[in-house]
């Protein structure tokens, strides 16, 4: 009975992977993984030494101490109580940029294609809407005239 279970949840388990959402997440979370790689490269190459242009050029040195600092000679903060904000202002700005290159360039031309393929769609069934009301309409009138036309024959008999 113990194997029925198994071979029951295991079938369960596989019916489950094998669901195109599962796979569609699992594709997703792979190509996101190498996505962030992209996106990190492009804010310390790029990104960064632009900031860096006003201040360092690594945005985790911005800091700032509660208590009086100590900094050594190779820039590390020995003593204080040191808020780390350019380490957020850099995961923000990966964020923003990773945000807006997902939206320019996977959300918004995909939710644009869709909009067109449902605007063929709703084409493609209004217009067998209208040939289907007219070709009932144009029966009709073929029935009318033929009704019209037995009628007046059987008047001339």
């Amino acid at each position: 009975m113990s194997e029925k279970k198994e071979t029951g949840v295991l079938a369960g388990f596989k019916a489950f992977l094998m669901r195109g959402n599962v796979v569609d997440l699992a594709v997703a979370v792979v190509i996101g993984a190498a996505f962030t790689n992209i996106v990190n490269s492009v804010v310390k190459g790029i990104i960064n030494p632009l900031v860096g242009a006003f201040g360092t050029k690594d945005l985790d040195k911005y800091n700032s101490c509660l208590t009086p600092c100590q900094v050594a000679k190779d820039g590390t903060v020995t003593g204080g109580i040191p808020i780390m904000w350019g380490t957020v202002l850099s995961s923000t700005l990966n964020f923003v940029i990773t945000a807006a290159v997902v939206y320019f360039l996977m959300v918004l031309p995909m939710s644009k294609y869709l909009a067109r393929m449902e605007a063929r769609r709703k084409a493609k069934a209004g217009m067998h809407e209208v040939i289907e009301v007219t070709e009932l309409e144009v029966l009709k009138e073929i029935r009318d005239a033929l009704v019209a036309q037995r009628a007046s024959g059987h008047r001339q008999d």
